[in-house]
């Protein structure tokens, strides 16, 4: 029996986000994005055979960054829709060429699931077409008023609280989806109620109350805490340099942002000598070698490359090792052009791939009042420093 697990993660969410402008589920806790520790759920389970996410157009190269080095059951992404539910039949359309038996649908934002929930759900589909991981209600309910007066007590018998993973069978599933988008129905706020409305029996499958569906910043800042104090970690200090000449051109490559100038820097890739210098600033605060021996000039695979792809790299392996990026601090070397324009625009690229808020990421810049290379305008040189937390050994 072959099972597909499809995780939703195309929606916006960005009041969660400290930052502002990151989508929740790219968040990091505990050092890490939330939706890559979702899909290590998935991917950790041995039931599961492929597993497919659905992200937004838009986060292209915050996903490219997450999966980096991913195992082969993890598929390419699908784009999603306007709603999650178009979010969903456009993942399971995906789905379809692999003809899985069953798929578990789950929300991106829900990293604590465990393998019991999944083994459980699974479990219930032998017997059932459908089934979701539910918590029973335990709080007293109330009905208001449009003025916020309480009207009744409602009973709480019966009553759960849908979570996800919810498991289908995979052909009634796919089946119900585009009945309901051919029905012009798009309003459904989950999956088990369109299996509900197309006449297949849902099963209850008790959840664990971690499963939390991470909503607001608070949610994001109390995961962290929990993930982060479960954990001893020390800290790790970085440094990075690197310097590029001009040569004929009509712009530069600084922070991940193309400036047009007079020249460009010369390189193997872009010569982004910012972004080269925290990359080795990063591979220096893990004691994981040089931006060289990662992606050497020798090989033409990188000729030309833009070098936020070194960032990416170098923040992964960070992650890899369980630990969580604290602040960068840059220093740009060069008479022209200015870097004060273009920081708010460096600060904003750097956080979306090292998943930082704009106030730990320092960009400053100096010139050298006409001495050396750098007062000649003969090229541009950049000073990185970077923060890191690892888990100690004795942690």
């Amino acid at each position: 029996m072959r099972i597909a697990a499809l995780i939703v993660a195309a929606g916006r969410g960005t009041r969660a986000a400290a930052s502002g402008n990151t989508p929740k589920q790219y968040a990091p806790i505990g050092g890490r994005p939330v939706l890559a520790r979702t899909i290590e759920a998935f991917l950790a389970h041995p039931a599961i055979h492929d597993v497919k996410v659905v992200i937004h157009p838009d986060d292209k190269n915050r996903y490219a960054a997450l999966v980096i080095g991913t195992p082969e059951k993890l598929s390419p992404p699908v784009m999603g829709g306007d709603t999650r539910q178009e979010s969903v039949l456009r993942g399971l359309e995906a789905l379809a060429d692999s003809s899985p038996d069953l798929v578990l649908i789950h929300d991106a934002a829900r990293p604590f699931v465990t393998a019991s929930t999944i083994t459980d759900v699974i479990a219930a589909l032998r017997d059932r077409p459908a089934a979701l991981a539910a918590l029973a209600v335990t709080d007293t309910l109330k009905r208001a008023s449009v003025d916020g007066i309480v009207e009744k007590t409602m009973s709480r018998d019966r009553l759960w609280r849908a979570q996800t993973p919810q498991g289908f069978h995979f052909v009634p599933i796919l089946a119900a989806h585009r009945k309901a988008a051919d029905a012009g129905l798009r309003k459904f706020t989950d999956d088990a109620a369109i299996a509900e409305w197309a006449g297949l029996d849902v099963a209850i499958v008790e959840d664990k109350p971690s499963n939390v569906k991470l909503t607001t910043a608070g949610d994001l800042e109390l995961a962290d805490h929990h993930l982060t104090s479960q954990t001893a970690f020390e800290p790790r200090i970085g440094s990075g340099f690197d310097v590029h000449r001009f040569t004929a051109g009509d712009h530069v490559w600084l922070g991940g942002i193309k400036i047009p100038y007079t020249h460009k820097l010369e390189g193997h890739s872009d010569a982004d000598v910012i972004l080269h210098a925290l990359t080795d600033a990063l591979l220096g605060a893990i004691g994981d070698g040089d931006i060289g021996q990662h992606f050497p000039p020798s090989d033409p695979k990188w000729k030309g490359a833009a070098s936020r792809l070194f960032l990416e790299d170098a923040a992964r392996r960070v992650r890899d090792r369980g630990g969580r990026i604290v602040n960068v601090d840059i220093t740009v070397l060069a008479e022209a052009p200015r870097i004060g324009p273009h920081r708010p625009a460096m600060q904003t690229l750097i956080g979306e791939v090292l998943g930082l808020t704009i106030d730990r990421i320092g960009i400053k810049a100096t010139t050298n009042e006409g001495m050396g290379f750098v007062g000649r305008r003969e090229g541009i040189a950049a000073m990185a420093s970077a923060s890191v937390l690892l888990p100690s050994a004795s942690g």
